[in-house]
């Protein structure tokens, strides 16, 4: 497919059709609240926020899918990158002078504008969840919360391809312009 064509795509084994044109809504259960106003100077990845705290107010209505998060260390938070407009399919990172394709990096400027952080949970009162680590701008919207379980979300043998040389250096790279 190129640029923006939609193509529905049938299975030889189902006689299926899969139509990409159909637009996802997705209704946030929270907000991630952050010391960061500004996408400028803010971490790029949680490697670099060590330390860094936040919370997330959940929506009342999704309270009860809290029960048993406080037993896990760590979070996988899903969300909005809500202050992009647009995106690029071919980027420059923070991390390489070199252009790359977005699916081989974590810009936000992205086709579907969704993040992805781990943070550690460090306490639950009510609607509000207690987080360090936290690389999220204040007000982003929260659409999921999923549990950080290293058996299933570490992988030993794992490649990181361009980033493999250059990873260390999240830890003190901070945002700029170039994706807003």
């Amino acid at each position: 497919m190129k640029g923006n064509e939609h193509k529905a795509l049938e299975s030889e084994d189902s006689g299926q059709s899969t139509d990409f044109s159909s637009p996802f809504t997705y209704t946030p259960i929270g907000i991630v609240h952050s010391p960061f106003s500004d996408l400028a100077g803010m971490p790029i990845q949680p490697s670099g926020a060590k330390g860094i705290k936040g919370t997330i107010e959940i929506r009342q209505e999704f309270i009860a899918g809290l029960r048993d998060v406080e037993e896990f260390s760590h979070l996988i938070l899903i969300y909005a990158f809500h202050r992009c407009q647009g995106y690029s399919l071919e980027v420059t990172p923070f991390l390489d002078p070199r252009s790359h394709g977005v699916f081989a990096t974590r810009a936000p400027k992205r086709p579907n504008a969704i993040g992805l952080s781990i943070v550690q949970l460090t306490g639950i009162k009510g609607t509000i969840l207690a987080i360090e680590d936290v690389d999220i701008l204040d007000g982003t919207p929260l659409l999921d919360i999923k549990p950080y379980v290293p058996a299933f979300d570490s992988y030993s043998n794992a490649k990181a391809g361009w980033l493999d040389g250059v990873s260390h250096h999240a830890a003190f790279v901070r945002s700029d312009e170039r994706f807003h």
